[in-house]
C-alpha cells in the first residue's frame, strides 16, 4: 500500500519586493520567499506539490533551495504557472503532459487566459514501495468572475462568460487526464486554483464526470475553512478569511477506485502569511 501526502499550493506570482512591503520593512520577492516555502514544505513534507502562480524565477529559488538545504530530495517537472514537484525517493514519472488553456471559449465572446498563465501540468507516477501508479495534474483556472455581486474591484474583477470559461477548461483537463487514466489504469488527482466555489459550473462539471472531492471522502479528518486570506501588493494580514469550505477556490478532486482519502488538511502556520494569500491544501491518501 502506497501512502502519499499530495498537495495544491498557490504561490503568488509577486518576483519582486513592493512598495508598500519595503516601507514597512517587509520583504515579498521571489528570493525572499523562497525560504519559506521550504520551510513550509520541510514541515509538512508532501510527495507532490502542485504550484500555481510560480514563475520560473520563483521555481529557481525554490529548487536551488532544495538542493542546498539536501533534506528532501525534490524533483520539478516544469509547467510555466503550475509546474509539479515531487520526491524522487519514493516517485517515478513515468508520463507527463502540458496545456497552456485557449484564449477563446467556443460559443462565447472574449478571451479568457490572462498572460498565458492559466494551463494544466500532469504527471504520471509510479511509487517505487509498491508499483502503484495514479495520475496528478496541477491546474489554474481563469479567474474572473460573470457575477457582479462577487467582484470586490468593481469592473476589474467582472467579465461574462468566465464561469463557462472556467468550465471549458476544466473538462478540457478531464478529457486529458483520463486518456491516461484509461492507459495506465489508474486513478487520478487533480488540484488547483479553480478560481471557482464548490457550487459552481467547473466544480459540478467535475462531479458530473464521476469525480469526488477530497474534503467530501476524507475519513479522519476534514478542513473546513476557505484556505485563503489577504496576502497582495498592498500588504499582508495575519487572519484568516473567515468563510467556510464551499467557499474556498482551491480545489482536489479524485476519480478511480482503489483510493482512501485519510485527511483533508491546510497548512495555517502564522509564518505562512506573508508567502501567500492561498494556504497550502493537502489530502492523504492510501492507495
Amino acid at each position: 500500500m502506497a501512502k502519499l501526502r499530495l498537495m495544491s499550493n498557490n504561490i503568488w506570482c509577486a518576483e519582486s519586493n513592493c512598495a508598500t512591503w519595503a516601507e514597512k520593512g517587509e520583504d515579498c520577492s521571489a528570493e525572499h520567499r523562497s525560504k519559506g516555502f521550504l520551510q513550509v514544505y520541510k514541515d509538512t513534507l508532501p510527495d507532490v506539490i502542485g504550484l500555481q502562480e510560480c514563475t520560473a524565477r520563483l521555481a529557481d529559488f525554490l529548487m536551488q533551495r532544495f538542493k542546498d538545504d539536501g533534506t528532501i530530495p525534490y524533483a520539478l517537472l516544469w509547467g510555466r504557472d503550475t509546474p509539479i514537484i515531487y520526491r524522487t525517493d519514493k516517485l517515478e514519472l513515468i508520463d507527463s503532459d502540458y496545456l497552456i488553456y485557449p484564449l477563446e471559449v467556443p460559443g462565447f465572446e472574449g478571451e479568457f487566459n490572462n498572460a498565458k498563465t492559466k494551463s494544466y501540468c500532469i504527471a504520471v507516477f509510479k511509487a517505487k514501495e509498491d508499483g502503484k501508479v495514479f495520475v496528478f495534474a496541477s491546474t489554474h483556472l481563469w479567474w474572473k468572475t460573470s457575477d457582479r455581486s462577487k467582484c470586490w474591484r468593481g469592473d476589474y474583477d467582472y467579465q461574462e462568460h468566465s464561469d463557462e470559461a472556467r468550465e471549458y477548461q476544466i473538462n478540457l483537463l478531464i478529457d486529458r487526464v483520463e486518456e491516461l487514466r484509461e492507459k495506465y489504469n489508474c486513478p487520478a488527482f487533480i488540484v488547483g486554483d479553480f478560481n471557482a466555489t464548490y457550487d459552481s459550473l467547473a466544480v459540478q462539471s467535475a462531479f458530473k464526470r464521476g469525480y469526488v472531492h477530497g474534503h467530501d471522502v476524507a475519513t479522519d479528518y476534514r478542513d473546513e475553512k476557505n484556505g485563503h486570506h489577504f496576502c497582495y501588493a498592498e500588504g499582508y494580514d495575519h487572519y484568516e478569511d473567515p468563510k467556510p469550505f464551499k467557499e474556498s477556490i482551491d480545489q482536489f478532486i479524485i476519480k478511480g477506485e482503489g483510493v482512501t482519502v485519510k485527511r483533508f488538511d491546510r497548512f495555517y502556520e502564522d509564518y505562512y502569511m506573508c508567502l501567500s494569500d492561498h494556504f497550502p491544501m493537502w489530502c492523504d491518501v492510501e492507495l
